[in-house]
């Protein structure tokens, strides 16, 4: 559907027609949600046919479609309305794009804050917009207009706003920003990194099971059985092993896990390095995700490396996890993972007292919101060790 221009001949400027804003007019007038939404489709189904229309044409259009559904009290409401106005943002490349609230929302829940706290801080930021008919705004006004909020607010204050400072001199750097997600089966590593990549706008995302398929057509299972185990039955294709053990010992569990991801880790740093050299943001996940790895990598110094320790603590909270999987996902075979079982939680001990060893952050995935907040936390502040600059310097 073509891009359709409001021309406001008082002013000599032209804004796209936005639906979402008529929707709220007619609210406003008296429509039902419903009624309005219907209302506005038609009207920008009609307008599809031209690419430009004036204001007073778009009011008329509406007005006599209006008279044709409803009665003369919601008309008469309407046509009392202030002239409605589209607010735009001109970005730093020029683009000129429309303020849309519930995006600069999940900008705000980028620096840590809970869903309502960023509603409630675009609420006000937007009011004073409204209040003022500012319909075009750059970015870095608008970016210093919510650090000002921010620091004001009663609920959020100094600490957030500084929060809100060193993530968007982040941005405006251009530095590519590299997750690495472990955790053992079933704690919702694959979730974590979806969300993460659509809240960042990241397009790079990698799991190591999906490397390690890769390396499996490559590479035989007569040649190295153990790449063709899962992570934690990987100690049974260890030379001299027996296939059943009634309960597997934690050394020989550890042991077939760190020989699977020893062979992974040459994949895993190609993945980096690509995404290093081509400076693009990247986001890695999977079991093969060891501390010991992380360590020793060898990160460019123009990236950011965010390592995080996914884990769920309460045994009886993993197995419904791991359940959910497979009535959410039947490829993936809950019930073997359920048979399992015991080697995964094994498996998640040894990994989060690695991580700790390793000072890398531990988050508890209780809930997938609050873990994207905690995740974010750590990559600011992570980003304040360097962080040198000041409101002016980053809005100028």
């Amino acid at each position: 559907m073509a891009k359709i221009f409001v021309a406001d001949q008082d002013e000599d400027t032209q804004v796209p027609f936005l639906r979402g804003i008529l929707i709220r007019s007619l609210q406003d007038s008296g429509l039902s949600f419903n009624d309005a939404y219907e209302l506005a489709t038609d009207i920008r189904s009609d307008l599809d046919k031209v690419p430009t229309v004036t204001t007073h044409e778009l009011r008329q259009r509406v007005s006599d479609l209006l008279e044709t559904r409803t009665g003369q009290d919601v008309i008469t409401r309407y046509n009392k309305q202030k002239r409605p106005f589209a607010m735009q943002v001109e970005q730093r490349d020029g683009q000129i794009t429309p303020f849309s609230r519930l995006e600069y929302q999940h900008r705000l829940e980028t620096i840590g804050i809970a869903s309502e706290e960023a509603m409630d801080v675009v609420a006000t930021v937007h009011k004073h917009l409204v209040d003022r008919r500012i319909e075009m705004i750059t970015s870095r006004h608008l970016g210093e207009l919510t650090y000002r909020y921010l620091r004001q607010s009663s609920e959020l204050g100094p600490a957030v706003a500084h929060r809100w400072l060193v993530w968007r001199d982040f941005v405006n750097s251009g530095r590519p920003l590299i997750f690495l997600i472990g955790g053992t089966a079933g704690c919702g590593k694959s979730t974590i990194a979806t969300m993460l990549a659509s809240r960042l706008d990241i397009v790079r995302t990698q799991s190591t099971d999906m490397l390690r398929e890769v390396m499996r057509t490559m590479v035989s299972e007569q040649l190295l059985p153990v790449l063709h185990q899962s992570s934690f039955t990987a100690w049974n294709a260890l030379p001299g092993q027996p296939s059943a053990i009634d309960k597997v010992p934690e050394s020989l569990l550890i042991h077939g896990y760190r020989t699977q991801a020893d062979l992974l880790s040459v994949a895993i740093q190609a993945v980096i390095q690509r995404g290093l050299r081509e400076r693009v943001s990247l986001i890695l996940e999977g079991v093969h995700i060891h501390p010991a790895y992380i360590e020793k990598l060898e990160a460019d110094g123009d990236a950011i490396v965010i390592p995080v320790m996914i884990g769920v603590i309460k045994r009886k909270q993993l197995q419904r996890r791991i359940r959910g999987r497979g009535s959410d996902i039947p490829q993936r075979r809950a019930e073997r993972y359920l048979k399992h079982f015991d080697e995964i939680w094994h498996l998640q001990s040894y990994l989060l007292s690695e991580a700790d060893r390793a000072n890398i952050p531990i988050v508890v995935n209780n809930d997938r919101d609050k873990v994207f907040r905690e995740i974010m936390r750590i990559t600011i502040e992570t980003l304040a060790q360097d962080f040198d600059s000041t409101p002016q310097a980053v809005f100028a």
